[in-house]
């Protein structure tokens, strides 16, 4: 009998259902970032108001919930695949304020940014500021208005937030976009503030309690249909990589993003020796999808988008998913790409399953748990 190729064993990484890790490692899980990871709370600032975002439409939804759960996707999430790994209910929307949040509580909200509106105005930069966004400082801070019913005492909450995981990231991809695109070097100048500000909020987590924090970096912002659309219609002639046909300029600025989000984790664990402060990579396993995705599963091209209508990327902005009259693929599990700027619930399980085993993440959560 035949060793199994690489292909066959990496088609079998992905397929394989991630299941629940006996011991329960963690009690709870509190995350904060943007639509990556939101898994309802844009839907619930939107009715507050009189404003239905895209996720609460069909197709949103249609693999796994067979609804719109307030998820930008076809199905789970991310943290939804961590969750289910460790035993625990899917995270709750913080803003759903109900029940108990003792396992857990999802700040993230699409939109966020790690940048204050305020930065974008003081720099005169125009930006798409609505009553739905919000930034990491305002879901620290629903962090922190619901502490006192999770924990009284400092070692009481030392004791709860130790056994707790902790995601902070997947946000600051927004804070890039919301600046102008032609100005590679602006966004680039702009990019240790906005480290700063995640460090900031992962050190306030720390002296909390927490002691296993996951820091995601950026995707490759090169290879997302929205962009690439915006520069077809521009005319722009960047510079496309031959082997992936995404914007190298705009890869090249996630790749420095997470570099310098690598080097303050580093700072990060020197100065908490005793915690878990995990950098999960987004950028690899995303790009490795893009140059390879037959590997994983993807037999569509992976810059066609899955929901969406028109232009050469199956994405127009003014035919978006969860707009009326346009429609999903058949099979959003061949598609890497769900609507533009987020992924499919098949590339969300092998990017989660990466974090969990290795080796896109460091060290690898399953390991931090048991060390």
């Amino acid at each position: 009998m035949k060793p199994a190729t690489p292909i066959i064993l990496t088609l079998l990484l992905v397929l394989w259902p991630i299941q629940p890790t006996p011991s329960h490692a963690f009690d709870s899980i509190f995350s904060f970032g943007d639509s990556y990871i939101d898994t309802g709370n844009i839907n619930l600032l939107g009715k507050k108001f009189s404003r239905t975002p895209y996720s609460g439409n069909s197709p949103y939804g249609q693999t796994f919930f067979h609804r719109p759960s307030g998820r930008y996707s076809d199905g789970r999430l991310i943290v939804d695949f961590l969750a289910e790994e460790f035993g625990l209910p899917y995270v709750k929307p913080y803003l759903g304020k109900k029940g108990s949040f003792r396992q857990g509580a999802n700040f993230a909200v699409d939109g966020a940014t790690a940048l204050d509106p305020t930065f974008f105005k003081q720099h005169n930069l125009t930006v798409d500021v609505s009553p739905l966004s919000t930034t990491i400082s305002s879901q620290l801070q629903w962090f922190k208005e619901l502490k006192p019913s999770l924990c009284q005492t400092t070692k009481d909450c030392r004791d709860y937030f130790g056994r707790s995981l902790f995601i902070v990231g997947l946000i600051e991809e927004r804070d890039y976009i919301e600046m102008p695109l032609s100005d590679l070097n602006m966004m680039m100048s702009y990019a240790p503030t906005i480290i700063q500000i995640i460090g900031g909020t992962i050190k306030e987590l720390l002296d909390q309690g927490a002691r296993t924090v996951v820091v995601p970096g950026i995707i490759p912002m090169g290879c997302l249909p929205a962009i690439l659309t915006y520069f077809k219609f521009r005319g722009d002639n960047s510079s496309y990589d031959l082997k992936t046909g995404c914007i190298e300029r705009y890869n090249t600025l996630s790749r420095y993003h997470n570099s310098l989000l690598l080097k303050a984790v580093k700072e990060l664990r020197v100065k908490y020796p005793h915690a878990k402060i995990i950098f999960a990579d987004i950028y690899k396993p995303v790009l490795n999808f893009v140059r390879f995705p037959q590997r994983y599963g993807f037999t569509s091209k992976p810059l066609v988008v899955c929901c969406g209508k028109g232009g050469e990327y199956n994405w127009l902005p003014n035919a978006m998913c969860g707009s009326p009259h346009v429609t999903a693929c058949q099979n959003p599990s061949t598609y890497l790409n769900w609507d533009g700027m987020r992924l499919t619930e098949a590339a969300y399980r092998y990017i989660a399953k990466s974090w969990l085993k290795g080796p896109y993440a460091d060290p690898p959560i399953s390991d931090a748990h048991t060390s």
